[in-house]
């Protein structure tokens, strides 16, 4: 039992427990202690100095560079104090991680620690060497990172980090911060538009998300015995063990202690960064986990978003865990979302997705409810785009995951209310006493709070007061599907206001002319609602009769970012121009197709160099003993039989994986990044991965337990 898997396993059961100590039995003593935000600010900066930035941050005023000079200062003293010697503009550049530089405090022609506003302000890595579409060529190395002063400072691995954006000399956004805060301004402005209808007081309207981020854990002495693992994120072979989840018994259990152990020691990390960590569990598939936080602003929870997977990734480390963000890393087992919980809340407190006991706030309530319904309605396809990966495409359909149909679930009391308002336009629902509550104005029904049931087969489903975006996979940057959904409800709700206006202006009474245009709104937009199984057959089915698209891979959902209705989308409100567009799309055009090789190369990998010979050696070990057993003139059949089924599933292998290497040489002649693209996913991945993958599955049961080179899902799900 010398192979790499049994001695991972020996390994294991090695471990020693990490003892965890909070600095406080209170959190409330240590939530924050290493983010330089308004309370460090206040106590540090001039009170001059102080109104200006806390005017930046709430009215996205330009900080000038007295003010940065006199940040920068305190931000240095206070980072010190905590022992931190270097600092670092922290970004998040299109590989959908974070990136950071460190440079020094330390002067060494002056002998002092220094930290200029201009170094706080701005500074230059490399554009080239990040992904960037064409938009930088190999000699046009020029970028720069840019303080985003909404998003605090915070101490990470003794680190002084200063969240920014990431710009090409030639001012195109590289990363994913620049666009999202263009959307969260721009939804913001669409929605005090609106809103002010109702609420003259109201002047800003925020952006708000929680992110649930479902993870995998598994001991790393494991997880480095499983090259795929290691290379890919995910188990590109391995037979489903004997128990799974079909018992059910995983989800909300009584939490494994050395996990366990690791969940309170990244939530103290977690908190002392800011980072609203409050809830933790088991989810359905064993080894799978979740933690959820509060609601925050959309950009600091994106912030934080990236952050979390940064620090539960080095927290991990120390506990000899890997946690595991791929969508799929398991086949035949739930794979790990990010549902997003979005909401808009304006200045003046109101959640504009909250049914209320007020006839106006609740026309309200219905102006957004209908518009953000009609908004995905409208931009379909680019949602879908928005949450499309390679990694992603594993998981879509199935195991708890929304199907890659856009769909909105309304639940049946929203969507009572929704078809009788377009019918009648005056009715009133009633559940039991005080269960409902009167609009008060003709054509608007009542609305019953906390009486809508969640479907977790629905992509986007309203859950109450907000809305949750359940199709986001678990490694990707939430800055993505964000930026789009906030671009498409402000350009719905723009389109909105046009129309309310133009009837307005024409004599209606301004209640009544809002209740015909979203009247008009739910006619339009109701065959993108569904309420039922979003897996069944039937429902593709129904969803193609609509017009709805089920877009299944990620190259063909990237069609939408060429359309003239897309392209104007982005650029007529300044999001991103045409240019930065297509860059992106060339940039995940070709990430998937790096993501397919390196998939199938450990596939060849492993078929060829482990799986293969291993059999093999199996298979020659039976022949001795079928030999052995005819010398003695015993009935060898039983081990006779095995040999052919062996040697079937080893040439099948073998022809299988010499073709798909001869398809990559000629898939990667072609040179339109699209048509590559297409070609990795129907002539590589869906041609080759599930054929490959039976056949080695199959040797899997029967090779000597032994002799299998490979950790087994078993050994992998179940050992802590």
């Amino acid at each position: 039992m010398s192979n790499l898997r049994f001695q991972a396993i020996a390994q294991l059961q090695k471990r020693q427990k990490v003892v965890v100590t909070p600095p406080s039995g209170k959190i409330s003593d240590y939530f924050g202690m290493n983010v330089f935000g308004s309370n460090q600010m206040r106590s540090t900066l001039s009170p001059d100095v102080f109104k200006k930035v806390e005017s930046a941050i709430k009215h996205g005023k330009k900080i000038d560079p007295e003010t940065a000079d006199a940040v920068a200062a305190a931000a240095k003293s206070w980072a010190m104090s905590k022992n931190v010697t270097h600092y670092t503009h922290w970004f998040q550049p299109l590989t959908g991680l974070t990136a950071e530089k460190h440079d020094s405090f330390f002067d060494a022609s002056s002998g002092i620690e220094k930290f200029k506003g201009s170094t706080l302000l701005q500074q230059e890595p490399d554009a080239s060497s990040f992904p960037h579409g064409g938009i930088r060529s190999t000699f046009e190395a020029r970028g720069y990172t840019a303080w985003d002063p909404s998003s605090p400072m915070f101490i990470f691995d003794g680190t002084l980090c200063i969240p920014t954006i990431f710009v090409s000399y030639t001012g195109e956004a590289l990363d994913y911060k620049a666009p999202l805060l263009k959307a969260i301004d721009l939804v913001s402005k669409a929605a005090v538009d609106v809103v002010n209808y109702f609420d003259r007081a109201a002047t800003k309207a925020i952006p708000q998300l929680g992110c649930e981020q479902e993870y995998f854990v598994v001991d790393k002495a494991l997880y480095s015995a499983r090259p795929d693992l290691v290379m890919g994120g995910r188990t590109v072979f391995g037979h489903n063990p004997a128990r799974g989840q079909q018992l059910e018994d995983h989800y909300f259990g009584s939490i494994t202690p050395r996990v366990y152990d690791f969940m309170r020691d990244f939530e103290i990390e977690s908190l002392k960064l800011g980072i609203p960590v409050s809830t933790r569990h088991n989810e359905v598939a064993p080894g799978q986990f979740e933690v959820a936080p509060l609601y925050e602003e959309l950009n600091l929870s994106s912030d934080h978003n990236s952050l979390l997977i940064d620090v539960m990734s080095k927290v991990a480390d120390r506990h000899g865990l890997k946690v595991l963000f791929h969508e799929k890393p398991f086949a035949g087992l739930n794979g790990s979302g990010k549902h997003n919980n979005w909401s808009l809340v304006t200045d003046t407190g109101i959640n504009l997705f909250q049914p209320s006991s007020s006839a106006k706030e609740n026309l309200l309530f219905l102006t957004f409810f209908v518009n953000t319904v009609k908004a995905v309605f409208e931009y379909n396809d680019l949602l879908r785009a928005s949450i499309a990966s390679e990694s992603n495409d594993h998981r879509l359909g199935a195991n708890e995951a929304p199907p890659a149909i856009m769909s909105v679930f309304l639940g049946s009391t929203m969507s009572s209310v929704l078809d009788e308002l377009e019918e009648k336009g005056n009715v009133k629902i009633e559940k039991g006493d005080n269960m409902y509550m009167k609009l008060g104005i003709d054509k608007i029904p009542s609305i019953i709070l906390d009486n809508t049931d969640r479907n977790r087969t629905s992509p986007f489903a309203f859950t109450g007061n907000k809305f949750e975006f359940r199709a986001v996979g678990s490694s990707a940057n939430v800055a993505g599907p964000m930026t789009v959904l906030n671009l498409i409800v402000a350009e719905q709700l723009t389109q909105f206001k046009k129309e309310v206006d133009a009837l307005i202006k024409k004599g209606s009474d301004k209640r009544l002319a809002i209740v015909k245009v979203l009247r008009e709104y739910i006619k339009s937009s109701k065959a993108v609602r569904f309420e039922g199984d979003g897996y069944s057959d039937e429902w593709a089915k129904e969803a193609e009769k609509r017009g709805l698209k089920n877009i299944k891979s990620t190259p063909e959902a990237f069609d939408v970012f060429s359309d003239k209705k897309t392209l104007d989308l982005f650029t007529r409100n300044g999001v991103m121009n045409e240019r930065e567009v297509h860059a992106r799309t060339e940039i995940m055009l070709e990430s998937y197709v790096k993501n397919v090789q390196i998939e199938s190369r450990m596939m060849g990998d492993l078929a060829l160099n482990h799986i293969i010979p291993t059999a093999i050696a199996y298979q020659n070990i039976l022949i001795q003993n079928a030999n052995g057993l005819k010398g003695l003139g015993l009935d060898n059949s039983a081990v006779v039989e095995s040999i052919p089924t062996i040697s079937k599933h080893i040439h099948a292998i073998k022809v299988d994986v010499d073709k798909m290497i001869d398809e990559r040489r000629r898939i990667n002649k072609i040179e339109d990044s699209k048509e590559r693209a297409l070609a990795y996913c129907h002539e590589v991945k869906e041609r080759f991965f599930s054929e490959i993958r039976y056949h080695v599955d199959k040797l899997e049961l029967l090779v000597d337990d032994e002799h299998w080179p490979l950790v087994k899902y078993r050994e992998l799900l179940f050992l802590r």
